[in-house]
C-alpha cells in the first residue's frame, strides 16, 4: 500500500508544477483595470471685505498645483476640469492681506466659493483734504473761479485720486466735478451770483483706502449792474441773455428751457425782464428777476398777429403794467397778470405790430401790419387807447420798429429802401430812420453802414446820446450783431457778436 502511494505522488508531482505554470502565464496575459478620471471646477469672485467691491488682477493658485490665473475686471476666476478632492486657493493681491481658503471639488459640479481679501494693515490712510481755495466761508467770489486743495499720504510714494463734488445752499442736487482724477484743482464755470457754494474733496490712495475731507463752502460775488439784454441762438435754442457790455466783461445766460425765450426788455423800474416765450405753443409774456429767478407767466392770450416773433410788446413807463399785441386787438396788463383791459383795434384786415410808450408825451405808437409784410402803417394813440391818428404811411418796402425819443418829440423806425416787396421778409437794404414825431425831418442814420447788409430794431441808450441797433447781412444765414452809434449814425461800435433783439436801460 505504501508503494502505491509513493508511485501515485512521484506521478502527480509533474501535473501540478505544469498546472502552476498554465496558471502563472493566464495571470501574467490578463490587464490590469484603469479606473475613470474624475474632475469638476472651480468658480469664484474677489471682494473687498470694506466695500464688498470687486477686487481685479488678484493672483490666484491651487495646492495641489493646478495652474495661476488672475480674477478679470468684475474679480472673477475659474478653474476648470480639476481632479475631484481637497484644493487650498492662495489669494494674492498687493495692498491686501493673502488668503488661503480650501475648497472641496466634487464630480462633474462646479464649486462656487467668494474671497474677501482684507487691505494690509501696513498700508496708511491719506490725510483728509486741506488748505482749499479759496479759503472756506470766503466771499465776493468769481462765478468763473479754480478750486484748489492739497492732500498728502503717510506712505511715502503712495499715488492719490480725487473725487469731488459741488452743491449749491437750498438744493440737495450734486454736482460732480472730478471723479478717481490725479488733479488737485478743478474749474468751475457758469456759477450764481450771489449763491452760497458748498464743496468737498474726497481723497483715495492705490490700496483703496478712501477719506473724505471737509465740507468747504463759499459765496459768490453780488450781481453786476448788468445794463444790456438781447437774444442769443446757440445750437438750435434761443435764449435771453444779459451784459455789461465790456470786451473783457461779464455776459450770463438767464434762461434756458427747450423753447424759445426772446425780446428782453428790463422794466423801468430796473427791477423785472420781461421776455416772450413759445413753451405753450404761442408766445406768451413772462417777467423774471434781473439773476434770471421767479420766472411768472403774465399772459394767457398769447402774444401773436401777423409777421411777428414775440416782439410786439413794451413796458408802461413806470413799469407797472404792459402792452402787447394779439392780432388785431392791443391789450394792456398788469405786470402780475391782473388787469387785462382793451386799449384798441386796428383797422380792417391789419394786425398790431411793434410799439413804444412815450413817458413825457404819455403816448403810445404803434406799428400795424397786413397780411403782406412789407405793408406797414403807424399810429399814435393816447394811453388810454384813444387814437390820435397815423404817424407814418404805407411807404414803399418794408417798414418796422418805431421808437420814441426820450422827450418823445422824435422817433425812430426802419425802411428797406432796396425797392424790393419780398413777401417772404427779406430785406435788401433796411436803413434807421430818424423823424420828429409829425413825420418831418427825415434822417438816415444808416449811411455808413456795410453794403449788403441791414440796420434794424433801433433804440435810444438810457441818456439819448446812443442808439443801440442790430446789423445782419442780408442772407438771414449770418448770425446778427449788436452795435450801437451816435444819434446822427456816426461812430459805430460792435457790442455784441450773434445777438439781436437788445435792450439798453
Amino acid at each position: 500500500m505504501l508503494v502505491c502511494f509513493t508511485r501515485f505522488a512521484l506521478a502527480w508531482r509533474p501535473l501540478r508544477l505544469w498546472a502552476w505554470l498554465i496558471a502563472l502565464l493566464l495571470t501574467a496575459c490578463t490587464e490590469d483595470p484603469v479606473e475613470p478620471l474624475l474632475v469638476g471646477h472651480i468658480e469664484g469672485v474677489v471682494r473687498d471685505s470694506r466695500t464688498n467691491a470687486p477686487i481685479p488682477n488678484v493672483a490666484i493658485s491651487t495646492n495641489p498645483a493646478s495652474t495661476s490665473l488672475t480674477s478679470d475686471a468684475a474679480g472673477q476666476f475659474s478653474f476648470r476640469d480639476l481632479e475631484i478632492g481637497k484644493y487650498a486657493l492662495n489669494v494674492r493681491r498687493a495692498g491686501y492681506r493673502t488668503e488661503t481658503v480650501n475648497v472641496t471639488v466634487s464630480e462633474g459640479k462646479a464649486t462656487s466659493v467668494t474671497v474677501v481679501l482684507e487691505q494690509s494693515t501696513n498700508n496708511q490712510r491719506p490725510n483728509a483734504p486741506a488748505k482749499p481755495f479759496p479759503g472756506n466761508t470766503a466771499t465776493n467770489q468769481e462765478v468763473n473761479l479754480k478750486l484748489k486743495w492739497k492732500a498728502t499720504d503717510p506712505d511715502a510714494g503712495d499715488s492719490l485720486r480725487y473725487d469731488v463734488v459741488l452743491y449749491q445752499s437750498n438744493s440737495s442736487q450734486q454736482q460732480a466735478l472730478l471723479s478717481n482724477s490725479r488733479d488737485t484743482t478743478v474749474q468751475v464755470t457758469g456759477l450764481k451770483f450771489n449763491t452760497t457754494y458748498f464743496w468737498q474733496v474726497t481723497v483715495r490712495d492705490k490700496a483703496g483706502e478712501t477719506v473724505r475731507g471737509d465740507v468747504w463752502t463759499f459765496t459768490t460775488k453780488p450781481m453786476p449792474e448788468l445794463r444790456y439784454l438781447f437774444a442769443r441762438e446757440t445750437n438750435g435754442n434761443t435764449d435771453v441773455y444779459a451784459s455789461d457790455g465790456a470786451a473783457d466783461g461779464v455776459t450770463i445766460r438767464l434762461t434756458s428751457a427747450a423753447s424759445i425765450e426772446t425780446a428782453p426788455q428790463l422794466s423801468p423800474t430796473r427791477d423785472r425782464i420781461a421776455y416772450a416765450s413759445n413753451a405753450t405753443g404761442q408766445f406768451q409774456l413772462y417777467t423774471m428777476n434781473r439773476d434770471g429767478s421767479d420766472v411768472r407767466r403774465v399772459t394767457n392770450i398769447p402774444l401773436d398777429g401777423y409777421h411777428t416773433t414775440g416782439n410786439a410788446y413794451r413796458w408802461s413807463p413806470d413799469g407797472a403794467q404792459l402792452i402787447y399785441a394779439n392780432y388785431d386787438r392791443l391789450y394792456r396788463i398788469n405786470r402780475d397778470g391782473t388787469g387785462l383791459t382793451l386799449l384798441a383795434t386796428a383797422p380792417v384786415g391789419r394786425h398790431f405790430g411793434e410799439m413804444d410808450w412815450s413817458e413825457l408825451q404819455n403816448e403810445i405808437m404803434v406799428q400795424t401790419i397786413g397780411s403782406n409784410v412789407f405793408d406797414a402803417e403807424v399810429y399814435a394813440y393816447r394811453a388810454n387807447g384813444i387814437l390820435l391818428g397815423m404817424s407814418l404811411g404805407n411807404l414803399p418796402g418794408r417798414t418796422d420798429s418805431p421808437c420814441y425819443s426820450l422827450d418823445g418829440k422824435n422817433w425812430l423806425y426802419t425802411r428797406d429802401v432796396s425797392g424790393v416787396n419780398n413777401i417772404t421778409g427779406r430785406q435788401l437794404d433796411a436803413r434807421i430812420f430818424a423823424a420828429k414825431s409829425d413825420g418831418s425831418g427825415v434822417v438816415d442814420l444808416s449811411a455808413k453802414k456795410p453794403a449788403g447788409t441791414n440796420d434794424l430794431y433801433p433804440r435810444y441808450s438810457p441818456d439819448g446820446s446812443k442808439i443801440i441797433f442790430v446789423n445782419r447781412v442780408n442772407d438771414n444765414i449770418t448770425p446778427p450783431e449788436v452795435w450801437i452809434m451816435d444819434t446822427d449814425g456816426s461812430n459805430r461800435k460792435l457790442l455784441f457778436q450773434a445777438a439781436t433783439l437788445p435792450d439798453w436801460r
